[in-house]
């Protein structure tokens, strides 16, 4: 992500090992559509990245071509693609076959009118359309310093909404930044289920937001590994820096802990997990869908099956988060049935003397490397291909693991 944004020109200082990011938009905009040739902006495989992107550089206005690796090419976008085609000055498409990537976007910003998209494959289409909005219904979003009236995008919803806590959470960091927000929930159309109506504030540097300080909480779903270490060890672990009242929907994550049989206390600087025997569930994971591949793991451990639900959506991710996991954890010993929203994990009926160590694939994956890491705890034998996917999201994750058990992995060339 930051790669592109200094690709097409905007200052980015990143300090503190990576913890701190300052971000200054250039005083004349490279984003002009009459630019001679497209930004080339390769996106490796960061699905975040090139949905966000796609609908921001749509809205800002310029000429673009979003690309990554063989499996990004293979990743739907075209109902992204779709929604923006509509109200976009200019044209957006998707090269490759069944609507996915390379983007290639030629565009003069936003055009007024409501935008439709799909609620049912990825809440970040969603999340990138609201946050693009001020962009595009700014008072003169090409020039800086400029205010006066802004128009408002509607962005209605159809059929179901995935992951909701994200679209929650987006509205607020737009609110922050001067976006203004206002839900309807009336006077749709049959086919939509919830619409946003979005608007600069008038009163930005003329790309439709404010400048500011802004604290990022913790990320929950990198959280979700070492309180499930706790559940699968019997151990305890505090994460701090989250709680319930958190604005990420995954630090749900532990309520589900809760009800297969974990303890979980929790005060005003964090979350402890403690480990205690656990039980099979049943649970709609729709809303915490990025821990599902976290549960599975934990739900080896479990005393009868656990069944994951509402998670259809997880097989247009990185990898295929419900055949592919369903594939590593039956080497390890599970018996697993694939459902068209999620699957069911049985543990051996002998327990854990029924689960073997295994070389498991990742995919180039990042959660399916960390996730299935943590099965090695209570299983001898569990080996990582390619660990370092986990830098896309996280690169010190088996480094602060070594922490918490107090002893190190090993490198092997066979895995």
């Amino acid at each position: 992500m930051i790669d592109a944004l200094r690709t097409i020109g905007l200052d980015i200082g990143v300090s503190d090992g990576g913890q701190t990011i300052t971000v200054n938009n250039p005083a004349t905009p490279t984003t002009s559509a009459a630019q001679h040739d497209p930004h080339s902006l390769f996106i490796a495989n960061s699905g975040t990245t090139i949905r966000f992107l796609t609908a921001a550089l749509s809205a800002a206005g310029g000429r673009y071509k979003l690309h990554g690796v063989p499996r990004m090419h293979e990743r739907p976008i075209g109902d992204l693609v779709d929604a923006i085609a509509p109200i976009i000055d200019g044209k957006i498409e998707a090269e490759s076959a069944n609507g996915c990537p390379p983007v290639v976007i030629d565009s003069a910003g936003w055009q007024a009118g409501e935008i439709q998209v799909g609620g049912s494959v990825s809440s970040q289409y969603l999340s990138g359309l609201m946050m693009a909005a001020p962009i595009g219904s700014a008072p003169a979003h090409s020039g800086p310093a400029q205010s006066g009236p802004a128009r408002t995008t509607r962005i209605a919803v159809t059929g179901e909404l995935v992951s909701r806590p994200y679209v929650d959470m987006t509205a607020k960091v737009i609110e922050s930044f001067g976006g203004k927000v206002t839900t309807v929930t009336s006077g749709l159309a049959a086919d939509q289920s919830i619409a946003f109506d979005i608007a600069s504030s008038g009163n930005t540097d003329g790309y439709g937001y404010r400048g500011l300080d802004y604290a990022i909480e913790p990320d929950a779903s990198a959280a979700s590994y070492f309180w499930a270490a706790a559940a699968i060890s019997g151990g305890s672990v505090t994460v701090t820096g989250l709680t319930h009242a958190a604005m990420q929907g995954d630090v749900g994550f532990v309520d589900v802990l809760k009800r297969m049989g974990c303890k979980v206390d929790e005060d005003d600087n964090g979350i402890t997990v403690t480990g205690r025997p656990l039980r099979g569930v049943d649970i709609d994971m729709n809303a915490i869908s990025d821990t599902v591949q976290t549960l599975a793991v934990v739900a080896l451990f479990a005393d009868g099956p656990t069944r994951v639900r509402g998670v259809a959506h997880n097989r247009f991710k990185e990898t295929d988060r419900i055949g592919d996991l369903a594939c590593e954890l039956k080497k390890l010993g599970a018996t697993v049935t694939e459902h068209e929203d999620g699957l069911t994990i049985t543990p051996p009926v002998d327990g854990t003397k029924g689960l073997t160590g295994a070389v498991l694939e990742t995919y180039h994956d990042h959660r399916m490397a960390m996730s299935l890491s943590l099965a090695g705890l209570r299983i001898a034998g569990v080996k990582i291909k390619n660990p370092s996917c986990t830098a896309k999201t996280y690169p010190e994750y088996f480094a602060d693991l070594e922490k918490l058990i107090g002893r190190s992995h090993h490198w092997s060339r066979e895995a």
